[in-house]
């Protein structure tokens, strides 16, 4: 019992890749060493097992005691996706499962992830669906194929579009020009120059004969027609684009007037009329009346947008959060917005009040509560409440996610990780 409680724990704690000088390993977030370094390449866990590489440049996969549970043998590899990983051989791929066994012998010039339950695979120029048991559910005949979203997924044919279900069943013939992934039940396709919408019965709910149109948003989509107007000062014909939108019946829900408009977020869309931008709601109704020389769409309750040429926020009333005064801004993450002022970029909330006033060179999102900046040509980062817990020292770094953010020093390359109690730890060492 207690070796199974063991066994048990090993494969449920935290592993991080380690570098030590050339080689990597895994050891826990107190950098404990639990796989020795000795790989010359190894990559993030999934699913319980993480891909690591030997310098004859094979690729394998080992589990969290350190166990190879895939020798080093293939020429390449991904990590696990649905509890499959696509592997190559000379030349061709396969899928194995989490044993090592090649539930898909290589033999595809190419695979790709799971999604929804099936993959892509290519063969000859020609791409084909299989699912997790390695039948093939589509023969690789089509042109090309995409994920499946919403149950559909688009396949190409002699330079038309269709859809098929997960059963390899055409549900749409190939015959649109072009079409796009289904959204909210929806998906938009072009035929003879015009754009229209269909459901997942094929049915055109919208007939194709909009001039372009966007994809739908909280239940609308945007549209815009060409519409004939005569030049009087040049006594000639041009066309001007007028956007509106359309609800899922294909009912113009806000008749085409405007010159631009976006999708909807968060309630309401950013609409262009007489050379300035204001916000609507989905009956059509102005909540803000253009005025401003540009603007974002709302998030986290606040939306940017310029006047006089400063960037400020306004919430979903029309009033102004944030007075203009800044040279950009970008849209609100995490509670907190990035603004740029006399060339420097540092943090506000939403009540306008400088949390990092501004005294970088860059600065990227807040994500997983750390933003990354950039001073003097180097990186680090800072907390919400403006506190450099990483002081600017890398030459080189990215975003934090799922707790790891990879950084570059001295032309080496490897993870960092921070604490709740702000303690950072590389997990590197010469």
């Amino acid at each position: 019992m207690m070796k199974l409680l063991s066994t048990s724990y090993e494969q449920n704690q935290e592993l991080i890749p380690y570098r030590k000088d050339y080689k990597w390993g895994f050891c826990t977030p107190d950098k404990k060493i639990v796989i020795t370094p000795k790989y010359d390449v190894a990559g993030r866990f999934k699913e319980g097992l993480a891909y690591v590489k030997l310098l004859n440049g094979k690729y394998g996969f080992v589990d969290k005691t350190g166990k190879e549970i895939v020798p080093p043998k293939y020429d390449d590899a991904w990590s696990f996706s649905e509890g499959l990983a696509s592997v190559e051989l000379n030349g061709k791929w396969g899928l194995i499962d989490k044993t090592g066994k090649e539930i898909v012998p290589p033999k595809y010039d190419n695979a790709g992830d799971f999604h929804e339950g099936l993959a892509r695979v290519y063969l000859n120029g020609k791409v084909g669906l299989i699912d997790k048991t390695g039948k093939e559910i589509v023969p690789p005949w089509y042109d090309d194929a995409l994920n499946f979203h919403e149950g559909l997924a688009r396949v190409y044919l002699n330079g038309k579009v269709g859809f098929i279900d997960k059963t390899g069943k055409l549900i749409v013939p190939p015959m649109y020009d072009d079409a796009y992934d289904f959204q909210e039940g929806l998906a938009r396709v072009y035929l003879n120059g015009k754009y229209g919408f269909i459901d997942k019965t094929g049915i055109e709910i919208v007939p194709p004969k909009y001039d372009n149109a966007g994809v739908f948003h909280e239940g609308l989509a945007r549209v815009y027609l060409n519409v004939k107007k005569l030049h009087v000062k040049l006594g000639i014909w041009g066309f001007i684009h007028k956007w509106g939108f359309i609800d899922k019946t294909g009912k113009e829900i806000v008749t085409p007037k405007y010159g631009s408009a976006m999708d909807f977020q968060e309630g309401l869309a950013w609409v262009y009329l007489n050379g300035k931008w204001g916000f609507i709601d989905k009956t059509g109704k102005e909540i803000v009346t253009p005025k401003y020389n540009d603007a974002y769409d709302f998030q986290e309750g606040l939306a940017p947008v310029i006047l006089n040429g400063k960037w400020g926020f306004i919430d979903k009333t029309g009033k102004e959060i944030v007075t203009h005064k800044y040279d950009y801004v970008w849209k609100f993450t995490e509670g907190l917005a990035k603004v740029k002022l006399n060339g420097k970029w540092g943090f506000i909330d939403k009540t306008g009040n400088e949390i990092v006033p501004p005294k970088y060179d860059d600065a990227e999102v807040f994500q997983e509560g750390l933003a990354l900046v950039k001073l003097n040509g180097k990186y680090g980062f800072i907390d919400k409440t403006g506190n450099e817990i990483v002081p600017p020292k890398y030459d080189k770094a990215y975003d934090f996610k799922e707790g790891l953010a990879w950084v570059k020093l001295n032309g080496k390359g490897f993870y960092i990780k921070v604490f709740p109690d702000g303690k950072v730890v590389e997990y590197y060492e010469e």
